[in-house]
């Protein structure tokens, strides 16, 4: 089972050295603050893939995506529903809505399949993250905490030392290039998807012409 956000700091203590509660370098807050960082870079790299079924509203090609949290990029957009294969449509996308490209709008309330990529969670209680890639966010998590430590720490006094922002650095870059290549080997944007090629029903609303002087 994936760990919660509190296993996860725990860990990330563990890496840093830090588990003193009398006297953490770190506060949970500051914690969280870098392991969500680290959360938000792995979810544009490695997204849950989702599958929704909105509806579209009579004369309108207009479908309203709010209600599609945490959304960081759509798919394809399959209307009509429930033909084979698919009837993949046309879309553009602004804000909380996107606009099908087609001629005819839906006469009425009809369903929408919309495939779409999500970011992952990671709160007190739950990890949409896989259990197998916890170490991923700790380590995207622990360089960004030592990273931030060594920016604060530079111009400072240190009781471990003059030194100890520069074994802090060392560490960040370490970790950071260890973070860096997890997240290029998991990309989306590198794997081999197969995809069905569409041609849109709307007429281009651009026309090429040749302008005479």
């Amino acid at each position: 089972m994936a760990a919660n956000i509190g296993e996860i700091r725990a860990d990330v203590r563990k890496d840093l050295h830090d588990e003193d509660s009398a006297a953490y370098r770190w506060t949970d807050a500051v914690l969280d603050r870098h392991i969500q960082r680290a959360v938000a870079e792995y979810s544009l790299h490695n997204p849950r893939e989702q599958k929704s079924t909105l509806t579209t509203s009579a004369n309108s090609r207009d479908v309203g995506i709010a209600s599609l949290i945490d959304l960081i990029e759509i798919v394809q957009v399959e209307w009509p529903t429930g033909e084979f294969p698919p009837r993949l449509v046309g879309f553009t996308k602004w804000q909380t809505t996107i606009t099908m490209d087609v001629v005819a709008p839906p006469t009425g309330t009809e369903n929408v399949n919309i495939w779409w990529l999500r970011a992952h969670e990671l709160a007190a209680g739950t990890s949409t993250i896989p259990a197998i890639h916890d170490d991923i966010i700790c380590a995207g998590a622990a360089a960004y905490a030592a990273l931030d430590w060594t920016s604060y720490a530079t111009n400072r006094l240190n009781t471990g030392g003059e030194d100890v922002w520069g074994r802090y650095k060392a560490f960040a870059a370490e970790r950071l290039a260890y973070f860096t290549q997890e997240l290029q080997r998991l990309s989306i944007r590198n794997r081999v998807r197969q995809r069905r090629l569409y041609t849109t029903e709307a007429p281009s609303i651009f026309e090429q012409s040749r302008v005479k002087y």
